[in-house]
This record gives structure tokens, C-alpha cells and sequence, in this order.
């Protein structure tokens, strides 16, 4: 070290490296200023502010244990209160980080008021990835989709590989597969190379992107936030830059829900539109294939072609080239799940709205609906979800007791109990909640807010989680019972324990008029982003 530092600086440093390996959170706590604008950065994103940094560290976990082999100490300005420190470590392990600190003496400690980290290389980030290539397999032909790489999600068949459904042990028993889904040879067909596949929550039923077995995937906008699930490791590929498409599924919302917390585009498609052939089941009834990607243009370039083109002829449908008529009908009973921030966003984006109308936009207008008791819905999808999901996987759950983990286990436990009885009073309730809405998307299309707040912390416990997820079905349920297209647009930014984070907002519109719902979000996100340039 250098000779020259002082050293209660040097005492300090040490204490904090320290903790830093044993996870010690009470002293990385007290060694960061209090206050707001402390500051910590790494590859993931940046923090703002004690507490943000608090709750981060909080669900981190230890780093693995290094050497520091060197620390470069210099003084800022006058009076030898405030020091930059940087410092090389070598792991164990193999590999080098940096990390870049601005130490300030308050109140006769030194304390950390500006970190900045930049960890080992990682040549694979296996909570993302199962799989990876260079490209996994290349594009078909050349096309609309030339250029884009694609994350798929792992419950796709690609000739050669195998499902692994986010379970060590259902991936071991696998067969390889002989031949690929058609939703990925579309994309193939287009232009389109898979990068890899990546991770999802176990068998997809789940919604929080955590996953016991792989570990969590980064959330790319929110750092320390869980990414949303099922379809967590595809959304945090496209996230973070590592694949321009995320294939994936939504059954109760595991496309829209971690778009909405990672500030993505999502669709998930009109049921049945696009083939699920080949691709591993939860509920049929409710399963489809879509889309996930960092902007509009990109989710059009891929909705235009798999739905109106694609490899194989579609079914005829006026509604992807006519334009919905810009009315939306808010569903007032599901606001009620919003947190206070998040209502407030979406209260000021309506209310903008509805200026519009007032104003230029005189074919712009914005109603309230009722649809009902939100619990109804959930109560109803909850029993139908549950009954198709043990007839797919339950006798593989008991011939593997302890594979899964315990959040899904338990999940599986409490479809077993479902009766047959239960499920046909369910059907019959689904299918007058689905005549419903279908009636109400008939002139108007449906906004909502995709979710009911930021992305919970990685540190949420099991009930904080487990009551998100109820909370975020509630939103999600109607779009799943009707079978309609769904696309969550990042229209909202709400602030949170970590910090400023995306909240999406939901455009549901009628059967079959998944590629004109698009371009309908990209038209709003246009407008409101030219408001806020003229504020």
C-alpha cells in the first residue's frame, strides 16, 4: 500500500474488504455515508442513496474470496478529508477485479460516498444461460429478422437439445430433441440467430425470476431486483444487452411481468395463434408464445413477421393490418392492487391522456370500466391453472419428491388437491368472465398498469413475494381468462427502495389484434414522450 495513506484510511479499507467477503452487512452498512447521495456502481447498474444501497447489499450474498494484490491511494483537494482508493483483487478462484472508492472522513470516520466495482469476467452467466453459442444455431435464410440475436426461453425444442424447464433433474432424464419448435424455426426462418437458451422458473410456474437451483438472473434496469418470471433469464439477456429477442411464454404473465420490471417491451400473443407445438406445457388453455424486446420497433420487426409471415401459412386476420381505434377503458376495480407510487404514475398518465382528448387528439378517449371482482378472476384462473398443471406434471412432481423447489413444490401440492368438481364450477365461471371482457374489447381497447408496483427487491422474503404474486395476477388474470393479446409497453418510472424503476402499462385489445396493439403502444409511447419534450 501506499506509504502515504493515512492510516485510519487504510484501517477502514480493510474492515470493509473483510465484510465484504464474510457478508457482513451490518459493517458494508455502516461503512457506506449515510444520506442520499451515496453512491455504488457495477456492471448491473447504478445505486443512489444509503438505503438503496442497504437493501441491495441486504440480498447480495458474499463475494467469493480474493486477495487484494494492490491499492493506489491519492488525495482530493485540500485538507486530506477526502481519498480516491483503487484497488486490484485476484480471486481464488482465477480471474481480476477493480474497485474504485471515494473515501470521505465525516465526523472522524472514513466512509465510502462513491464505490464503483467492476467484477471478474464472466464468460457465462449461468442464472441467464443453460446454453450458449456463437451463434447456438444461425439464422435460415436471410430476412426481415437479419441481424437480431434471440434468447429462448428453456421450454422450446431445438433439434439437438434438450428441455430442461429450469430443473437440474427433469434436464438429466431429457431426450434430445429431434426436431425444433416451430415458433423458433420462424424466427430462424426470418433472419433471426439463437444466441442460446435461457433460464426460466421451474416448469414456468412461477412469477418472481428466482430460481433455487441456477440462481437469480440480474435485473437489467433495477439492480438488486428479482427480473420477473417465468421467463426470467430470456427477459435479462435482452435486459442487459446479451440478445436483441427474448421466444417466450406467458401463461399468467411471465412475459409481461418481467418486461414490466426490467422497462422491456412484451406480448403475449391472442391464445392460439401462434403454435405451441413443441413447446413444454403448464396450462394449455392458457399457454402462448410471444415476444420480448428492449424497444417497440424491435418487438414490431418480430410480431410483423411471425404473425403475417413466418415460415408456414397463417390464418387469415384483418385485425393485424386495420388500426384499433384509440379508445381505452380503464379497469377501475383492478387499481385498487397498485402501490401508492404506482397509482399516482398511472393516475398522471391517464390524466395526460385525457388532456390530449381535451385537446388535438379528438379521436383520443379515456373511460373507466367495471370488470367485475378481481378476485373472481383470480380465484377462478388460480383453480384452472392448478388442475392443468398437475395433469401435465404431476406424476413426474411424485415420482421426484424433493426436485423442486419449495415455492413451486408448494404450488404443485395445492394443484393435486383440485377436484374435478372444482375445476368444472371454475370452467363454467371462466367461460362467463371470458364473454365478458371479450364484450368490453369489442370498441375499446383495455390500460392498466402491467403490474402493481416496481420489481421487489432479491431480498423480498417468501410472504413479500408470494403476496406480490397474488397482487400482480389480479392485473394479469382477465387478458389470460379471455385468451387476448396483451402488450406491456415502460411507460412508467416510480420510485423504490432501489431507486428509480420501469413499471409497465397494459394494452389489452380483441382477438387476433396482437400486431395492430403494438403499433397502438408504440403510437402512445410516441405521444407521451413528445409531451414530456414539450414540458
Amino acid at each position: 500500500m501506499t506509504a502515504t495513506m493515512p492510516a485510519e484510511l487504510r484501517a477502514a479499507f480493510e474492515e470493509y474488504e473483510r465484510a465484504i467477503v464474510a457478508d457482513d452487512v451490518p459493517v458494508l452498512d455502516a461503512s457506506f455515508a449515510p444520506g442520499p447521495a451515496t453512491m455504488r456502481g457495477d456492471h448491473t447498474g447504478l445505486l443512489v442513496g444509503h438505503d438503496a444501497i442497504s437493501a441491495f447489499r441486504s440480498g447480495r450474498g458474499g463475494v467469493p474470496p480474493r486477495t487484494i494484490e494492490r491499492v493506489e491511494y491519492r488525495p482530493l483537494g485540500e485538507g486530506g478529508d477526502v481519498a480516491l482508493l483503487v484497488s486490484t483483487s485476484r480471486y481464488r478462484a482465477g480471474g481480476t477485479g477493480l474497485q474504485t472508492q471515494v473515501w470521505q472522513r465525516i465526523d472522524g470516520r472514513w466512509l465510502i460516498t462513491a464505490a464503483h466495482v467492476s467484477p471478474r469476467a464472466q464468460p457465462l452467466d449461468r442464472s441467464i444461460w443453460r446454453t450458449v453459442g456463437d451463434p447456438l444455431r444461425p439464422a435460415a435464410a436471410e430476412g426481415a429478422l437479419t441481424g437480431l440475436t434471440v434468447a429462448v426461453k428453456d421450454l422450446f425444442a431445438i433439434s439437438g437439445h434438450r428441455i430442461g424447464a429450469g430443473n437440474p433433474t427433469f434436464l438429466d432424464a431429457a431426450r434430445v430433441e429431434r426436431t425444433t419448435a416451430p415458433a423458433v424455426a420462424d424466427l430462424l426462418q426470418g433472419g433471426a440467430a439463437v444466441r442460446g437458451i435461457a433460464r426460466t422458473d421451474e416448469f414456468a410456474y412461477s412469477m418472481a425470476g428466482d430460481n433455487p437451483h441456477y440462481g437469480t438472473p440480474p435485473n437489467g434496469a433495477l439492480p438488486g431486483a428479482l427480473p420477473g418470471g417465468s421467463s426470467s433469464g430470456a427477459a435479462s439477456a435482452v435486459a442487459t444487452g446479451q440478445a436483441d429477442v427474448a421466444l417466450a411464454t406467458d401463461t399468467a404473465g411471465s412475459i409481461r411481468v418481467p418486461a414490466s420490471y426490467q422497462g422491456l417491451w412484451g406480448l403475449r400473443t391472442t391464445h392460439g395463434l401462434v403454435s405451441t407445438h413443441g413447446v413444454l406445457p403448464l396450462a394449455p388453455s392458457f399457454d402462448t408464445v410471444g415476444w420480448i424486446a428492449r424497444d417497440g420497433e424491435t418487438l414490431q420487426r418480430v410480431v410483423d413477421w411471425s404473425l403475417r409471415g413466418g415460415e408456414r401459412e397463417r390464418p387469415a386476420s384483418d385485425l393485424q393490418d386495420a388500426e384499433l381505434p384509440r379508445r381505452f377503458a380503464v379497469p377501475v376495480e383492478l387499481l385498487a392492487d397498485l402501490d401508492p407510487a404506482t397509482l399516482d404514475a398511472f393516475s398522471a398518465f391517464t390524466d395526460a391522456l385525457r388532456t390530449q382528448t381535451d385537446s388535438a387528439a379528438h379521436d383520443l378517449c379515456v373511460t373507466d370500466v367495471s370488470l367485475g371482482a378481481p378476485e373472481e378472476f383470480a380465484a377462478t384462473f388460480r383453480t384452472l391453472q392448478a388442475a392443468e398443471a398437475w395433469r401435465a406434471h404431476g406424476s413426474w412432481v411424485r415420482r421426484h419428491e424433493g426436485a423442486l423447489g419449495a415455492a413451486v413444490a408448494e404450488r404443485f401440492r395445492r394443484a393435486a388437491a383440485v377436484t374435478p368438481e372444482e375445476e368444472a364450477e371454475a370452467l363454467t365461471v371462466a367461460a362467463s368472465l371470458r364473454d365478458r371482457i371479450r364484450r368490453l374489447v369489442l370498441d375499446d381497447v383495455l390500460l392498466l398498469p402491467t403490474v402493481p408496483g416496481p420489481a421487489p427487491s432479491r431480498s423480498a422474503g417468501e410472504f413479500a413475494t408470494e403476496r406480490t404474486r397474488q397482487a400482480t395476477m389480479r392485473l394479469t388474470n382477465p387478458a389470460s381468462i379471455a385468451g387476448l393479446p396483451s402488450v406491456t409497453a415502460p411507460l412508467l418510472t416510480v420510485a423504490s427502495p432501489l431507486g428509480p424503476a420501469p413499471v409497465g402499462v397494459s394494452l389489452i385489445g380483441r382477438p387476433g389484434s396482437d400486431a395492430a396493439l403494438v403499433r397502438l403502444a408504440r403510437r402512445l409511447m410516441t405521444s407521451m414522450t413528445q409531451r414530456t419534450e414539450e414540458q
